[in-house]
């Protein structure tokens, strides 16, 4: 994230609040909360982070050898975080309601819950970044060891780039590259082109709604191969170790497409109909006092971050390409947005990049080195993790709107 100063101050004001300043959670409990969460995706890293924070905050250690050992009050979030992190579309009022209803034992209070949703969806789209950029858990932790991922990228850089990468072995590996950086130069080309075509036709032509009600289906629909439908990759990971497994309950239950239009498909979330600016922002403000404006910042930060680069050309406009990345995600989760055309996702998402974004997104834990390389290969390192931090906050927002609506329905 340092690669992204900008980014990386919004996202730890956020992180410092969740964790450690006053709030209606006890900090143990907001430590443990997010050993749960991360532990939903295999996330040894934020795991090992977390289950360190739960014991220097006074926590108890047994409660790591397993969710049997954490409180009643702890151990009935289960059913809310495995619904967050793999299939938030799901939620409804009810599950709400089986938490904060009046005569419920124990029971959460409404700001207690969204404290502990917040925390929850922070986790887990945090997991995302940790799988999509390679990280490993700290020398000191199992499985541990520390990898400086190589840019293949050895143009001279911009005075406005990001914070500085370490290019140390980028000469040596030159010679490896540059079959690729042959190919990756004409796919920026080709990307460069396209972004300029599609500009020019959305000034030329309107489509109708029907058409981008059917241009969203046909993007939410398309099948593309991630976890277990995904090439094998050469590299293949070790099962999570018992620290992590022994915190997952019900492990089998993880993503699932939206099933094919015809079929019985879950509801499409407009976002005109409950949206974060509209809805959303206000609610967690009213129930965790400055965790919406914090949230806010962190959406506005990542949504408008440019370098006005790419690859090698300097002075280019990325903001459609960025839109297309954040709207692709939020269809990946049923949110479509009535005045986006979608059909501009497959002009600009070439598809090793959609393999990516989906595994990334969706199941995180099945990103490979190989899924990694195969998309954008003539793109700086920073670039892959700009992508990275859009994957991150727009998964981020979606499943928090699911989880709002349900708590504005409960409400109501």
């Amino acid at each position: 994230m340092a690669l992204h100063p900008a980014y990386l101050s919004c996202f730890l004001r956020t992180q410092h609040a969740l964790l450690e300043l006053d709030g209606p959670l006890p900090r143990h409990w907001r430590h443990y909360i997010a050993v749960m969460a991360a532990a939903r995706h295999h996330c040894s890293y934020l795991v090992q982070h977390h289950s360190a924070g739960f014991l220097e905050a006074g926590g108890e250690e047994s409660w790591l050898n397993g969710l049997e050992y954490a409180p009643t009050k702890l151990r009935s979030l289960q059913t809310l975080n495995k619904l967050l992190a793999h299939r938030p579309w799901l939620i409804t009022q009810q599950h709400i309601q089986e938490l904060v209803c009046p005569g419920v034992e124990p029971r959460w209070s409404l700001a207690e819950l969204i404290h502990a949703v917040v925390l929850m969806a922070h986790a887990h789209s945090l997991c995302s970044f940790v799988w999509g950029c390679g990280l490993n858990p700290e020398p000191d932790h199992i499985g541990g060891y520390t990898f400086q991922p190589p840019s293949p990228s050895h143009l001279p850089r911009s005075p406005h780039s990001p914070a500085h990468e370490d290019s140390r072995q980028e000469v040596t590996l030159i010679s490896l590259f540059l079959p690729q950086l042959v190919d990756g130069a004409m796919e920026v080309e080709v990307l460069m082109k396209r972004m300029v075509e599609l500009q020019q036709q959305q000034e030329e032509e309107e489509c109708t709604q029907e058409e981008m009600v059917t241009r969203f289906e046909r993007e939410r629909s398309e099948s593309i191969p991630t976890g277990t439908n995904a090439p094998v990759d050469p590299v293949v990971r070790g099962a999570p170790p018992d620290l992590v497994l022994r915190l997952v309950e019900d492990p089998e239950f993880r993503y699932e497409d939206f099933a094919p239009r015809g079929e019985q498909a879950p509801p499409t979330m407009r976002a005109q109909d409950y949206s974060w600016e509209d809805h959303g922002f206000s609610l967690v403000n009213r129930l965790l006092p400055d965790m919406g404006q914090l949230l806010d910042e962190k959406f506005q930060v990542v949504s408008n971050l440019t370098y006005h680069r790419m690859a090698m050309h300097e002075g280019v406009d990325t903001h459609t390409l960025r839109k297309a990345l954040w709207n692709y995600i939020h269809c990946l989760y049923g949110i479509r947005y009535d005045d986006y055309d979608y059909g501009s996702v497959n002009v600009l998402l070439e598809r090793s990049l959609k393999v990516f974004v989906k595994t990334m997104a969706c199941h995180p834990e099945q990103t490979t080195t190989h899924i990694y390389h195969a998309f954008w290969r003539h793109f700086r390192h920073s670039e892959k993790v700009h992508a990275n931090l859009i994957v991150m906050e727009a998964r981020l927002q979606a499943a928090l709107l699911y989880t709002l609506r349900a708590i504005t329905h409960y409400m109501r």
